[in-house]
Parts: C-alpha cells; structure tokens; sequence
C-alpha cells in the first residue's frame, strides 16, 4: 500500500543556522512550512523554489481540529480520496493544487469518521520535510 512520496512546491523565505543545524522557511500558497535539516545544499538561498517531500508516513491528520501542536508545519486540505485496507488506509486530499496523501491506520481512520469532501488539518513534523530537488 506504500505509495510515492507525497510533494509540494515551495519558495525558500528564510535560512537559520547554527553549527551544523538549519532551520529552514518557506512559503506555499500562502502557508508558512519549517523544515529543520542537519544538511543543507550550500546553493540554496533565500528566494529558490524547491520541491518539498513528505513520506505518506510522516502526514498526521485531524478532523475540526483547534488547538497547538509541537509539530511546524500545519495544513489545511480536502479529503479527495479514501482507501481503508485491513491495518492501514490510504488519504489523498487536495491542498490548492497539489495532492498529498497520508497512510494512517483504518482504527485511525474509522475514529476521524473521514469523507470525500472532508476538510482536514494535515500535520508535519519539521524534521520530517525534505527538499528533493531546487527549481532553477
């Protein structure tokens, strides 16, 4: 049931670091992401476009979510597509134009009570975004 990387396109709005930590900010519709890396391709700057990457793995999702949480990075998205399996189910939803998808557990999937045309809240740690490739 693993499928793809789920991917986003983003804009680099800000570089933090220190020693060999980096906290890095982008900009995707509107919506302010943070990835924390150990490692950073020295050509990147402020102001490149770059493709993010999620494992399906690393989405959490919540449904009339209010609240914090210690994760960086929030979404908004709409449930486009349901699989529920025997252990895990597969999520695709629609944040503007890009889908992503998320792989939780059908438990999980049958408390959210998720369906077509749901609006979720998707959550991604910011050790668990990557840059796959700088746009130039």
């Amino acid at each position: 049931m693993l499928k793809d990387m789920s991917s986003l396109i983003a804009k680099v709005i800000d570089i933090q670091n220190n020693d060999t930590l980096h906290i890095v900010k982008f900009e995707a519709y509107g919506v302010e992401l943070s990835m924390m890396s150990l490692e950073l391709d020295p050509s990147l700057n402020i102001g490149a476009n770059v493709r993010l990457m999620i494992k399906p793995t690393h989405i959490s999702l919540a449904k009339n979510f209010s609240g914090h949480l210690s994760d960086s990075n929030q979404l908004e998205a709409i449930v486009t597509s349901v699989e529920q399996g025997k252990l895990l189910s597969n999520v695709k939803m629609q944040f503007f134009d890009t889908t992503l998808e998320s792989i939780i557990t059908s438990e999980m999937l049958k408390k959210l009570e998720l369906k077509l045309g749901d609006k979720v809240s998707l959550f991604i740690n910011a050790s668990e975004l990557s840059i796959s490739e700088i746009i130039r």
